[in-house]
């Protein structure tokens, strides 16, 4: 294995978390059916979907364990002022990594999102 080319997560709302990741984080559509949403990518980066349960998630817990990192054009703190303005709940302030800048959200099944602004 040697590259992510595709991650797609299950959630309760199909409708709830397209607003969120589109209104609330500013994610684009590229595909849209009843039971998915692939939001658009460029060439050579890996492609993401939110999708209807494949299996059924009544009294599960969504989002434990898992963490997206979502590379970002611009600074952390545009990005944490633009999700502030939009009433995103950011979890904790800018935090330095090795890999650079990030900052975290929670979507409405509770999968944390991160946003990384690379190291340079």
């Amino acid at each position: 294995m040697r590259k992510l080319d595709f991650a797609s997560l299950q959630v309760r709302d199909l409708e709830t978390s397209k607003v969120f990741y589109t209104d609330k984080l500013g994610f684009e559509v590229g595909v849209s059916s009843p039971d998915a949403c692939v939001f658009s990518y460029r060439q050579g980066e890996a492609s993401f979907a939110i999708r209807k349960p494949l299996v059924n998630l009544e009294g599960k817990e969504l989002g434990v364990g898992a963490s997206l990192w979502f590379a970002i054009d611009g600074t952390i703190e545009e990005l944490q002022a633009q999700l502030t303005e939009r009433q995103v709940p950011v979890l904790g302030p800018v935090k330095e990594t090795p890999f650079g800048k990030v900052i975290m959200v929670k979507d409405p099944d509770g999968y944390i999102l991160t946003f990384l602004q690379t190291a340079s």
